[in-house]
C-alpha cells in the first residue's frame, strides 16, 4: 500500500512537469560538522519495509562515524507519533515519510531545512525537489516518487482506452459477456478517496487550490465548491451507482487490487504498490495514463514523494544532517529502498540503475509526467475528509451541486 497520512502518494522522471524548486538556501555545501563531535547515537524512524532496508546502511554509517545508529520501525500513524514525540522531546533524529507531511511538520516546528550542495540537488528529479520545497526552503531529501496510472488486464482489455467513456463501454461489454463483474476498480469506499479520484476530477475541470505568482499552492483560492468542481462532480456522478455503475462505494482500498487480481475487473486505477500483487496472481498487464473525459482536460494524477527529514528537536542534529545529506543522496541506499518496495527512485542515478530491469517504471513515469505535485500546505489536511465523503455520496447518487458546495463550505471553515 501507498504510504500516506490523511490522504496520500509516486513515480519518476517528471522534470518536464516541474518549474524549479525555488530553494533559497543559496546552494550552500552540505553541512560538514563532525558527526563524531556530537557523540551518542542517531535514531531513525521509518515504516517496517524501509526500516529493514535502512538497517545495513545505518550500521555502516555508525561504524564510519564511531556512533550508534538505531533504525526503529513505526508501523502505524508515523506522522502523528513523530509530532507527539517531538513535542515531548522523545522523538528521533531522522524520520522517513511522505512529502505532504511537510506543511504540518513545519507548522509544528518538528523538522529543520536540509542543506544540500548544488551538485547534490542536480542529481534529483526536479519534481521531487519541488515537492519537498516549502516556503522557499528544502525540507527533505527525496528518495522515491509515485502516482496512479491505469493498470489493465491485457487478456481482457488488449488496448488502452483513450477516454473514460471508452473504458466504460469496454467494461460494460465485458460484464455483458460475463468476463468481468466490475467495470472499473477505482477505490472509493463509504468515505471516498480524493487521491484516486483526482485524475477524473481534474479532467472534468476541477481543482483543489489555485496557485500564487511563484507557483506555490494558494490556500486562499479554494476550488472545492466553485462552479468548476460542481461541473466536475456532475460528470463523476454519471459514472456512479445511479449512472454507468463504473464508480461504486463497494470498491474500497481493501478490495480494489484484489478484485483486479481476481480477474473480476479489467481496469484498475492504482500505483506501483499494486504491481507485486498483479505479478503474484499471474495477471498479464500493461500500464497507461488514467484516461480523461472525452472533450475534457488531460487527467492529472497527484505526484507524491517519499523523503527523509531532520528532526528539529532531535538530540543529534549534526549527525542527522550528515546522514541525510551525504548518505541518503547515494545511489546504493536509493536502490536498496527501491528493492524493498519498487517505487521509482527520485535520484536519477538510482533510477538509471533499476529501470533497465523494470519496464514498468517508465510507464508509471509517462502516466505521471503531467501530474500535479500533491499539496503539502497545512490547508490540505482540511481537504481529505470532506472531499472524500462528498465524492462517496455523489457516487452513491447524492446531488452533486449541493453536496460539493457543502463540502467546500466545510473545508473553507476549517482553513480559516
Amino acid at each position: 500500500m501507498r504510504i500516506r497520512t490523511a490522504g496520500v502518494v509516486a513515480v519518476l522522471g517528471l522534470a518536464l512537469a516541474a518549474s524549479g524548486c525555488g530553494d533559497n538556501s543559496k546552494d550552500e555545501p552540505a553541512a560538514k560538522e563532525s558527526p563524531k563531535a556530537a557523540g551518542g547515537k542517531l535514531v531513525i524512524w521509518a515504516d517496517d519495509k524501509r526500516a529493514e532496508a535502512l538497517k545495513p546502511f545505518g550500521d555502516k554509517f555508525g561504524q564510519e562515524n564511531g556512533v550508534t545508529v538505531e533504525v526503529q520501525a513505526v508501523s502505524k500513524d508515523l506522522q502523528t507519533n513523530f509530532v507527539t514525540a517531538s513535542q515531548q522531546g522523545s522523538g528521533p533524529d531522522v524520520v522517513v515519510g511522505a512529502h505532504d507531511w511537510i506543511g504540518n511538520l513545519v507548522q509544528n516546528g518538528a523538522i529543520d531545512p536540509v542543506q544540500l550542495a548544488a551538485e547534490q540537488k542536480s542529481g534529483f528529479n526536479e519534481t521531487a525537489l519541488k515537492a519537498v520545497t516549502f516556503n522557499g526552503q528544502l525540507y527533505g531529501v527525496p528518495y522515491a516518487m509515485e502516482n496512479v496510472a491505469l493498470i489493465r488486464n491485457t487478456e481482457l482489455a488488449p488496448e488502452a482506452p483513450k477516454t473514460i467513456e471508452d473504458l466504460v463501454a469496454a467494461g460494460k461489454k465485458l460484464k455483458a459477456e460475463k468476463k468481468a463483474s466490475e467495470i472499473l476498480c477505482l477505490q472509493s469506499g463509504q468515505n471516498g478517496d480524493a487521491y484516486h479520484i483526482y485524475p477524473l476530477y481534474t479532467s472534468a475541470g476541477g481543482y483543489l487550490f489555485g496557485t500564487t505568482a511563484n507557483g506555490d499552492y494558494d490556500p486562499k483560492d479554494l476550488g472545492v465548491g466553485k462552479p468548476e468542481s460542481i461541473e466536475a462532480f456532475k460528470k463523476i456522478a454519471k459514472l456512479g451507482e445511479k449512472g454507468d455503475g463504473a464508480l461504486k462505494r463497494s470498491i474500497t482500498g481493501e478490495n480494489s487490487i484484489a478484485t483486479f487480481t481476481g480477474k473480476k475487473c479489467a481496469y484498475l486505477v492504482s500505483g506501483p504498490w499494486a504491481i507485486a500483487d498483479a505479478k503474484k496472481a499471474g495477471i498479464k498487464y500493461d500500464i497507461s495514463p488514467v484516461p480523461g473525459f472525452a472533450g475534457g482536460k488531460e487527467a492529472q494524477p497527484f505526484v507524491g514523494v517519499q523523503s527523509f527529514y531532520v528532526a528539529s528537536k532531535g538530540k543529534n542534529k549534526a549527525l542527522a544532517q550528515e546522514f541525510v545529506a551525504n548518505y541518503v543522496t547515494t545511489p546504493e541506499l536509493a536502490v536498496a529502498l527501491y528493492n524493498a518496495e519498487p517505487r521509482p527512485p527520485a535520484l536519477t542515478a538510482a533510477l538509471d540503475q533499476v529501470k533497465g530491469s523494470d519496464p514498468d517504471l517508465a510507464k508509471f513515469q509517462e502516466a505521471g509526467k503531467n501530474g500535479q505535485v500533491l499539496p503539502a500546505i497545512p490547508a490540505m489536511a482540511a481537504i481529505w475528509d470532506p472531499f472524500g465523503k462528498a465524492e462517496a455520496a455523489i457516487i452513491g447518487g447524492a446531488d452533486p451541486a449541493k453536496t460539493i458546495t457543502s463540502a467546500g463550505n466545510t473545508i473553507a471553515g476549517q482553513i480559516k
